[in-house]
């Protein structure tokens, strides 16, 4: 029977144990939009997990929805991240970084000369973001024109060889939670004609030329995504078609030889089949896919282990069990009581609710 403890390779990365760290937004980048010596600290307090995919980074300036969320487009913040990498790695870890751009969902006070955000759409969510003035309506989009998009391609690619320069072990494209590549991905949110609008096969075009291009940069083997096909997270309604949507998405990516897919399943930080909401079959997703299959949301430690005992799942991810135990594969193999989580430190701040969780005893 597989255990959680057990090794597993994940196309070019070996290891220890199938316990994933989840990319978990924190929003303590420091001045250049850096990856600061608590950081450094955080990482590698949790280097015990089999893999620590980390938290969702900027590929481009104009790709920031939140404030004090880092980047990877600029020298010194790969230099920044390679503090980070160089931690884990000393540890024992492993550790990919998430690509991210949040499209619609950001704020134009934290862009470029006051931009606007960029999307499939120029309609705005009825969604909310972290701003210098506190919790602020996102502002409206500009729908990106189809000329601009390989340009869109290349900030991907670009972001990816910089995280291998800053020591990553791999790259993680960020298509879920309702941000830029599943903006094109929803029939809910892309309204757009042409080529990037409209059949299941135009919406996805763009999310496979950044996969394309991804792996072509740093190798399919160094390569995940993440996808969430029932999440409603920042005011966005289900595809008219999920299953047939990912179904398709996964069949374009599965040549690539991609490392891993992770899903999210269900609603993101809820019930994995929502009430009342359309069922989804996720063994549709892994059946497509010759990869390691990893999955998320809110599992405990014995059904993660159910689930890998039911082959359901190669690997499990956990997001807020990590945060509240750094320790937390020790802490799954000897059954023994996990740390509380404090609502209080979640999102920016210093220390507290950050790096001071308590590890057991040597």
């Amino acid at each position: 029977m597989t255990s959680l403890f057990d090794p597993v390779q994940m196309g070019d990365i070996a290891l220890a144990n199938r316990i994933v760290m989840a990319p978990l937004t924190r929003s303590r980048a420091i001045e250049g939009l850096k990856p600061g010596p608590m950081t450094v600290e955080y990482y590698r307090q949790r280097a015990s997990a089999g893999l620590i995919i980390a938290e969702a980074t900027q590929i481009s300036p104009m790709a920031q929805g939140y404030i004090g969320t880092p980047g990877i487009h600029s020298e010194e913040q790969v230099a920044a991240w390679r503090e980070v990498t160089n931690a884990v790695h000393a540890a024992g870890g492993k550790i990919v970084l998430q690509l991210w751009h949040v499209g619609r969902i950001s704020h134009s006070s934290l862009l470029p000369d006051g931009a606007a955000p960029v999307s499939s759409t120029n309609r705005a969510a009825n969604a909310k973001t972290f701003t210098a003035d506190g919790y602020s309506d996102v502002s409206t989009p500009r729908a990106l024109r189809d000329d601009e998009l390989p340009g869109l391609v290349e900030d991907y690619r670009k972001a990816a060889r910089n995280a291998i320069d800053a020591g990553f072990d791999g790259v993680e494209v960020h298509a879920a939670n309702t941000y830029l590549l599943e903006q094109f991905l929803r029939d809910s949110v892309n309204d757009r004609s042409g080529p990037y609008g409209g059949s299941i096969q135009n919406r996805a075009r763009l999310l496979i030329e950044v996969m394309q291009a991804v792996a072509k940069e740093v190798g399919g083997g160094r390569t995940g995504i993440r996808l969430s096909p029932m999440t409603t997270f920042n005011d966005t309604k289900l595809d008219s078609q999920p299953q047939a949507l990912y179904n398709y998405v996964v069949e374009q990516i599965a040549p690539l030889g991609l490392a891993y897919l992770h899903v999210v399943e269900g609603e993101t930080g809820g019930a994995r089949q929502p009430a009342g909401a359309v069922t989804f079959d996720y063994a549709a997703l892994r059946s497509r896919f010759p990869g390691t299959f990893l999955v998320n949301n809110g599992f405990t430690g014995a059904e993660a282990q159910s689930v890998l005992s039911d082959k359901l799942a190669d690997a499990v991810a956990f997001g807020r069990l990590f945060i509240a135990n750094p320790d937390l594969v020790r802490r799954l193999r000897e059954s023994k009581p996990l740390n509380p989580l404090r609502e209080e430190g979640m999102y920016g701040g210093g220390a507290e609710g950050y790096i001071d969780y308590p590890a057991l005893p040597a």
